[in-house]
């Protein structure tokens, strides 16, 4: 845990305290004028929030190989005009872009991890559209409009990864 302060004007103060409260997992938030009285002195306790997400080699513990996934996702492109589940296929996808993220020198912010997050909001978008929660996949914590999942969009393909592979 660990406090942070920020010196502020008064009118952003909101702005700011839920940013950080998007960010981080915050306790209540102080108020205190300055002493010049123009500005705020906000203190906020804060701490890392808490992974929720299957971490990668528990959620990709079965899956296949990468190289495996590479045809299986080039085949699925044509095949999804012909009868694969779509959600499957962005399911399988962003996941293997993932994993590929995951070996790249930048994992959090190189091309690899844009490609990733890109689809897995993708599949966001698909459980989001099909209504998935109580009786689908898209549940178990998160579904795909919480707040975590779209803050965390490859987190939310590994949980929805591993209750795939789970049903398979």
């Amino acid at each position: 845990m660990f406090e942070i302060r920020v010196i502020c004007a008064p009118t952003e103060a909101d702005e700011i305290t839920k940013a950080l409260s998007a960010t981080f997992t915050t306790g209540s938030v102080r108020q205190q004028p300055t002493r010049d009285g123009d500005r705020v002195r906000l203190y906020i306790t804060a701490e890392q929030p808490v992974s929720h997400w299957p971490a990668p080699e528990t959620a990709y513990a079965t899956a296949p190989s990468i190289i495996s996934e590479i045809g299986w996702t080039a085949r699925g492109v044509r095949d999804c005009l012909h009868g694969i589940q779509v959600r499957e296929f962005w399911l399988r996808k962003a996941a293997l872009l993932d994993r590929i993220a995951l070996t790249d020198d930048d994992p959090v912010s190189g091309d690899a991890a844009t490609l990733a997050v890109e689809a897995a909001r993708r599949l966001m978008d698909i459980d989001h559209a099909a209504g998935l929660g109580l009786s689908g996949y898209a549940d178990d914590p998160y579904t795909p409009d919480h707040l975590d999942s779209v803050r965390q969009p490859r987190g939310y393909v590994r949980q929805e990864y591993a209750l795939w592979v789970r049903h398979q």
